[in-house]
């Protein structure tokens, strides 16, 4: 299925271990699998914000991470640190077992390669927005708008209660970035609504969901054979109702 995501033409496919149940092997698959599916931008969001974690998925051919849950800038250099070689100011081991492109000739370009974006999804993170940004290896920041909703007070996301509340602080996200000349990324789960969060001025946006797609999609086609009375399963379920 990465592969096959790949070559639809996606500037940059998430490979998600945060949510996505997935273990090292897959992920590792799933990066290899991008890339050979022609993605120019394989991208790995990792679990929690560890250096361990980050330098593995950068090893196995990530482009770009985005770390999930990041309230400070002390966290934020964590995260740049884990994610850059000594040569330009990090921590991360180096050990390119697995050679491609995703591998510079020196340390240093391979680190001009890799992106490193925080997520924003808490109020404690929106606080620190400012100190994020401006932390030296970080290329930008990730809104987590599920997340955040609910950091904002709301029982379920995009409650209309906290609907005003949200769309502000988007919007401080997103010029806070551009006034920094750096990436305003997004989650959207679908095309409509990447469109419009793209219009608004963010710059990395993701399009949909991989799961959501194939439960729209096959459910789709189910619902049209159950349309024309086709359905076995809910003739089965039909005949036990009146038993």
């Amino acid at each position: 299925m990465a592969e096959q995501v790949a070559r639809l033409g996606f500037d940059f496919v998430v490979v998600d271990g945060q949510h996505g149940m997935l273990g090292y092997s897959e992920l590792r698959d799933a990066l290899i699998a991008v890339t050979a599916g022609g993605c120019p931008l394989p991208v790995a969001r990792v679990s929690r914000n560890d250096p361990g974690e980050i330098g593995r998925v950068l090893d196995a051919g990530a482009r770009g991470v985005i770390i999930p849950m990041v309230d400070s800038g002390e966290e934020a250099r964590a995260a740049a640190h884990a994610s850059r070689y000594a040569t330009s100011g990090g921590r991360r081991s180096y050990s390119p077992v697995r050679h491609g492109e995703h591998f510079g000739r020196a340390p240093g370009s391979t680190d001009a390669n890799v992106l490193v974006l925080p997520m924003i999804e808490t109020r404690e993170g929106l606080a620190a927005l400012d100190e994020i940004l401006d932390t030296p290896g970080i290329d930008g920041v990730f809104v987590g708008p599920y997340d955040l909703s609910l950091a904002l007070g709301a029982d379920m996301p995009f409650e209309e209660g906290i609907r005003s509340e949200l769309e502000q602080a988007l919007a401080q996200i997103r010029e806070a970035a551009r006034q920094r000349g750096k990436i305003a990324g997004i989650y959207c789960g679908t095309g409509e609504a990447a469109a419009q969060r793209a219009r608004e001025g963010f710059t990395l946006v993701n399009t949909c969901h991989d799961m959501s797609a194939v439960r729209e999609v096959m459910g789709g086609q189910l619902a049209h054979v159950a349309a024309q009375g086709l359905c076995v399963a809910e003739r089965l379920a039909e005949e036990m109702r009146e038993h």
